[in-house]
């Protein structure tokens, strides 16, 4: 969590000299406190961008994110709730997706893992998987523009969303 603490105050100017807006998603409240306090202090100052944004997946898990937008069950006897609607699921999210802001297009798994590792779950669902050999560490610009190139020679199929 210390990289992380240092991540932040390093790259905080590239941040505003970029206008990227730093997001996160997960269980803040896991975090230790002082990167708690510092994530939410460049987060704070760069909430005014609207142009680009930053989402950091911390204490994250899609599962939970999932079991979070469930409604509690109803007590006995209490009046069944109006039918869903067919966004209701995607609407209670945790993830903060702007209003508007369509799901991801393309999942980049990079060092050849075959899993998405609870990631996303929901908002992937059409997504377009990418697998890649190269590690993390080592993807860079080159590897990037491959894997865009791979997605825009794909024929995108989206069932029942329309």
């Amino acid at each position: 969590m210390n990289l992380l603490k240092t991540f932040l105050r390093k790259q905080e100017f590239e941040l505003h000299e970029n206008k990227v807006r730093l997001r996160m998603m997960g269980r803040m409240e896991d975090l230790p406190v002082a990167v708690q306090q510092e994530l939410q202090r460049v987060m704070t100052a760069t909430a005014h961008y609207t142009e680009h944004q930053l989402i950091l997946a911390l204490s994250y898990g899609a599962r939970t994110e999932n079991h979070r937008g469930l409604p509690a069950d109803r007590p006995r006897g209490a009046r069944r709730p109006a039918r869903p609607g067919k966004n209701h699921a995607a609407d209670r999210r945790a993830t903060p997706l702007p209003a508007g802001r369509a799901d991801p297009d393309l999942l980049i798994r990079t060092s050849g893992e075959m899993r998405i590792s609870n990631f996303l779950l929901w908002q992937i669902s059409y997504a377009e998987l990418y697998v890649t050999d190269v590690l993390w560490p080592d993807f860079r610009e080159a590897a990037f523009a491959t894997a865009l190139a791979d997605f825009a020679k794909r024929q995108r199929r989206f069932g029942d969303i329309q």
